[in-house]
């Protein structure tokens, strides 16, 4: 008999043991690891600026770069190099990323009655100026540039910054240029990593400070941008890829393995889980994941995420979303025969994906949604990026003299319990009666 090749967690749920739930519940970014690095990274852009930028480049990418800033020229021969068909769906997901977070905007002003003669809205306020980080360098992932960029310039955000590493020649991928280009990107530089994440915050001779940084990146990143933030804000903490997966009957144990070796080639961190309250389900797609596992492209990569993951056989579907909520995953699929009751009790995920056709591939790139997402279980707090990410939300107030006279005693005697009698005495005086003249 073949030996099994790839091997995952595969029991009942209530008989999941302390280790073992706690591998899954608790898979946290140790970026304390990786912390004495990024604050060397760090402190040497902030001293050095771009001198920073060559050194450390060509340390963590083996190239020298000497001039960071994309140009123009780049810009219009690597438009030449990519595929006629390749933009075109990169077009199609530009338009539907667009439409999908124009549909998040709020009204740019409103007010409404909270009291009679007191009125109180709310105003929006794109930021000036954004960063997009786009992993790069061994790999090109122009889906991270539409994601992270297009949100940003619906949001109206004025200067919009991506930065990538280079590859070994120096230059960033045509793919990248392209997606970024046409997703809006004013400024684009060949730079990555911690030194990427410094330099958008502090700012350097080349490239001016951001106001957030946006986007994927590895550990190192995560770290960077998570010891940046009292300079510039970011989106969220990033981890390794995830999706779990809500099952019954009326799934396919073809279409469930697919789904987990799909997010097992992101990273050997990856994690995939299935839960179903279908035991034949269970063992079919566990066949299943072993059979197609042999024959992907990443198969090293897939059989150490797969060794994180689980296929997990729970009592009932309130059992499968109960642990489903603890879980907070990233990416949250549910194949079942009425997913709407399920999603109405879904409480923790990044994105949702209903039904038996709707891979979490189509939210990576080409629905609408967006793929930049908490893991980690950061989804119990974070949402995921969004229209609202490049906005401030400034609120708004205008009362009459009336209004004021009837909201002055909540006022005063609130301000007073606090021992701030300036704050009482500020209404008091505006609600004295003067003289003509003195008015």
């Amino acid at each position: 008999m073949e030996k099994e090749l790839f091997v995952l967690l595969f029991k009942k749920l209530s008989e999941l043991g302390e280790e073992e739930g706690s591998a899954l519940l608790s898979r946290g970014i140790d970026v304390q690891s990786v912390m004495p690095t990024v604050v060397e990274i760090v402190n040497d852009v902030q001293e050095r600026g771009d001198r920073a930028l060559c050194d450390q480049t060509e340390r963590f990418d083996g190239v020298r770069v000497g001039r960071f800033r994309v140009g123009e020229d780049e810009i219009e021969k690597a438009d030449e190099e990519v595929p006629e068909k390749l933009k075109k769906a990169l077009e199609i997901a530009v338009e539907n990323i667009a439409a999908f977070h124009h549909q998040q905007l709020d009204r740019d002003l409103w007010m409404t009655q909270t009291s009679p003669g007191a009125m109180a809205g709310q105003m929006i306020v794109p930021l000036d100026s954004a960063g997009a980080y786009v992993p790069g360098g061994r790999a090109a992932y122009p889906s991270s540039a539409l994601m992270t960029v297009v949100p940003a310039k619906v949001a109206g955000v004025e200067r919009v910054v991506v930065c990538t590493p280079p590859g070994k020649d120096g230059k960033v991928s045509s793919i990248t240029l392209v997606a970024a280009q046409m997703a809006g990107a004013d400024e684009i530089y060949r730079v990555g990593g911690v030194q990427a994440v410094a330099a958008m915050a502090f700012g350097t001779e080349t490239i001016r400070p951001v106001q957030k940084i946006v986007g994927p990146g590895n550990i190192y990143v995560t770290a960077a941008k998570l010891l940046l933030r009292s300079t510039v804000e970011i989106d969220m903490p990033a981890g390794p890829s995830e999706v779990l997966i809500i099952a019954d009957y009326t799934a396919e144990p073809e279409v469930l393995a697919s789904d987990m070796i799909a997010q097992a080639e992101h990273d050997p961190q990856s994690i995939s889980v299935l839960v179903t309250d279908d035991e034949d389900l269970a063992i079919a797609t566990k066949v299943e994941v072993e059979k197609q596992a042999k024959e992907v492209a990443r198969r090293e990569i897939v059989k150490k995420s797969l060794a994180k993951s689980a296929i997990l056989k729970a009592g009932s579907t309130e059992e499968a979303i109960g642990f489903s909520n603890s879980f907070a995953p990233e990416h949250l699929e549910i194949i079942v025969r009425d997913p709407m009751t399920v999603l109405r009790q879904i409480r923790s995920a990044g994105s949702v994906f209903l039904g038996p056709y709707t891979p979490v591939a189509a939210g990576d790139y080409a629905s609408g949604t967006n793929h930049v997402l908490p893991t980690s279980g950061y989804a119990r707090v974070f949402s995921g990026l969004n229209a609202d990410a490049f906005v401030k939300k400034i609120t708004v107030q205008q009362i009459s003299k009336d209004g004021l006279r009837l909201l002055s005693d909540a006022i005063t005697v609130i301000a007073e319990a606090e021992g701030l009698a300036a704050h009482a005495e500020s209404v008091r005086k505006r609600l004295v009666e003067r003289k003509p003249e003195n008015l």
